[in-house]
């Protein structure tokens, strides 16, 4: 499986998202600056990842939203390749339109980092099929603007279509209907607010979140 990283100023999950990829595939993925423009040919996965890119100006993900490499994003995933979005990775695919709904400050109005209880609420996916379908799952969370939001219709879509890939056990940000996690109609883009890389063994956060490249690397 051939594997990119995009990097926007201020991502700070960038380095994660490599070690996971490589150790998830066997061979190192390619790390692609923002204003590039470019993803390698023939990639099967690129990885958005987490951080707070552009400082979170504006609003979180707005201002990667308008990168260069964007419209490339949009291609890879028109042709059918797959896409990762991870925490600010999600906002950011929310605010291209390649995900419905937005993520918003979270209802405490604090930052949440912790260990997190998820529900495995579909494994009909590329992401999860690797996992139970109604299981449960630990991955870490750490964000201020985790709070997913969208108008009934959308949410109502997303629960008929089966593209609700996560929901949190103990709702930790507000999320409508405890939502961690959506996927696109084509089934090629996952947005989560949950780090899976960050729990991938070692001393991290378990390894719950191989699950999620281990489900891909069946699917490519």
């Amino acid at each position: 499986m051939k594997t990119a990283v995009i990097v926007f100023p201020g991502s700070n999950c960038d380095r994660d998202a490599e070690v996971a990829l490589r150790q998830a595939t066997g061979q190192d993925p390619t790390m692609v600056w923002h204003k590039d423009g470019t993803l390698p040919e023939d990639t099967d996965l690129v990885m958005v990842p987490g951080g707070f890119s552009y400082g979170d100006y504006l609003r979180c993900g707005a201002m990667a939203a308008n990168s260069p490499v964007i419209s490339q994003l949009h291609a890879h995933a028109e042709r059918g390749g797959y896409i990762l979005g991870v925490c600010n990775g999600f906002q950011i695919l929310c605010e291209t339109g390649l995900l419905p709904g937005a993520l918003m400050r979270n209802m405490s109005l604090d930052f949440v980092c912790k260990p997190q209880p998820l529900k495995v609420e579909s494994a009909n996916s590329a992401f999860t099929s690797a996992y139970a379908g109604g299981s449960e799952v630990t991955i870490p969370i750490a964000h201020h603007d985790g709070n997913y939001v969208a108008d009934d219709e959308i949410l109502n879509r997303l629960e008929g279509d089966g593209r609700v890939a996560f929901r949190y056990v103990g709702n930790p940000n507000g999320s409508a209907r405890d939502i961690a996690g959506v996927i696109s109609e084509n089934g090629r883009v996952l947005g989560m607010m949950p780090h899976p890389e960050r729990a991938i063994g070692g001393h991290e956060g378990g390894t719950d979140g191989l699950g999620v490249f281990e489900s891909l690397l069946s699917a490519a």
